[in-house]
C-alpha cells in the first residue's frame, strides 16, 4: 500500500513524464499529494512508458495528457490551470545528437519555448531540467553553477540554448522560472544508452566481455531519487526562482572504476573491453564532472538521502526483475 497525500492541491504539468526521471517524479509528486498531469508523447500504441508499469493506486490519481511537446498548441493546452510545470521533456541520447541534430534542436530548444511561451500567459511557475553536460569538461571543480559553459555535442549546446532561453524569460517577462541541473541520475528505468543500464544488463546477461566506451571520464551521480527529492525541494522553495541550480552528490567515480565494481558483485570473471563504436568524437567527450551542492544546500533543505553502494544495490535488484525490457546484444545509442 502507498500512502497518498492530502493536504496539497497545487496542481502539477510533468513533461517528459513517460521517461526515467519523469515516472520517479510523477509517482513520488502524487505519493506527496499533488494534482498531477502527465505529459507523455503521442504514439499510436497509446503507450505510456514508464507509467504503465506503475501501481494502479498511483496511476488513478494521474492525468494523462498525450502530446508533442514540439507542437505550441499541445503544451499550451496541458498547461493551462496548472499551477506549475516540471519541464523534462528531452531528446538526451548524446551518441543519437551526434546523427540527429535537428531532432535536438527541435525538441530540447523549440520545445522549451512552448512551455516558457504557454507558462507566461498565466504566469505559471517553471522548473526547466537542465544537465551537466552544459559545463562540457571540468575547467575547475567543484563545478558550481559559475562555471562556464560548453558545447561539446549537440545535445549540450541545445540544453544550453534551452537553458538560455529560460532565463530570459526570467529575465525579460519576470516568469517565475527555475533551471534545475541534475548530474547523472541513475537508477530502475533507466534506458539502456546510459553507462550504468549497459554495465548491469550485459553482465546480468552472462557477458564475459563487458563493452565500453572510454574508461577514464569521471562522473557525479544521483540516485534518481535523490534527484526527485531535489526537484521537489528546489519547488518547494520560493528562494530557488530565477536561479539555476546543480543537483550533485560532490563526489566522482572513474566509469573504469565504476564497471569494476560492478563486475566484482556481479560476476568477477567478466572483463572489460573497449567498444570503438561507444567513442565519442576526442573533442566531444566529457572527461570530468564533479558537481558543488552548495547551492542547492544553502536554498532548500535537501540533502542526498542514498549511498551510491545503496543506489546501486536497488538498481540491480529491479534490474533482475526486469531484463526483458533491456537487449544487451544491442548497442542502444
Amino acid at each position: 500500500m502507498y500512502y497518498i497525500g492530502e493536504n496539497n492541491m497545487e496542481s502539477i504539468l510533468v513533461t517528459g513524464a513517460d521517461g526515467f526521471i519523469g515516472s520517479h517524479l510523477t509517482e513520488e509528486l502524487v505519493k506527496l499529494g499533488y494534482q498531477v498531469k502527465a505529459f507523455v508523447f503521442y504514439n499510436s500504441f497509446n503507450t505510456w512508458g514508464w507509467l504503465d508499469t506503475l501501481p494502479e493506486e498511483i496511476m488513478k490519481h494521474v492525468e494523462i495528457f498525450q502530446g508533442d511537446i514540439r507542437d505550441p498548441n499541445g503544451v499550451a493546452e496541458a498547461l493551462s490551470g496548472c499551477d506549475a510545470v516540471f519541464h523534462l521533456a528531452a531528446l538526451i541520447a548524446i551518441p543519437f545528437s551526434y546523427h540527429s541534430p535537428d531532432a535536438y534542436v527541435d525538441t530540447n530548444i523549440k520545445g522549451t519555448l512552448n512551455v516558457l511561451q504557454a507558462a507566461r500567459k498565466q504566469m505559471t511557475r517553471v522548473l526547466v531540467t537542465s544537465t551537466s553536460e552544459v559545463y562540457g569538461t571540468a575547467q575547475y571543480v567543484p563545478i558550481d553553477e559559475k562555471h562556464p559553459y560548453q558545447g561539446q555535442s549537440p545535445y549540450s549546446a541545445t540544453k544550453i540554448g534551452a537553458d538560455r532561453l529560460a532565463e530570459s524569460f526570467f529575465r525579460s517577462f519576470n516568469l517565475p522560472v527555475t533551471i534545475v541541473r541534475p548530474f547523472n541520475t541513475y537508477g530502475p528505468r533507466q534506458s539502456a544508452r546510459a553507462v550504468i543500464p549497459t554495465i548491469i544488463t550485459q553482465l546480468l546477461a552472462g557477458k564475459k566481455e563487458i563493452k565500453l566506451g572510454s574508461l577514464t571520464p569521471t562522473r557525479d551521480f544521483n540516485y534518481v531519487k535523490d534527484t526527485v527529492n531535489g526537484f521537489i525541494e528546489i519547488y518547494k522553495s520560493d528562494k530557488t526562482i530565477g536561479q539555476e541550480i546543480n543537483i550533485a552528490t560532490q563526489k566522482e567515480i572513474s566509469i573504469g572504476q565504476l564497471a569494476e565494481e560492478l563486475i566484482a558483485q556481479m560476476n568477477p570473471d567478466a572483463k572489460i573491453i573497449c567498444d570503438e563504436q561507444r567513442l565519442r568524437p576526442e573533442k566531444s567527450e566529457v572527461n570530468r564532472l564533479l558537481g558543488s551542492n552548495q547551492k542547492i544546500k544553502l536554498l532548500t533543505d535537501w540533502v542526498p538521502r542514498y549511498t551510491f553502494e545503496q543506489g546501486i544495490a536497488e538498481t540491480i535488484e529491479w534490474m533482475k526483475r526486469n531484463t526483458l525490457n533491456y537487449k544487451a546484444d544491442i548497442y542502444n545509442i
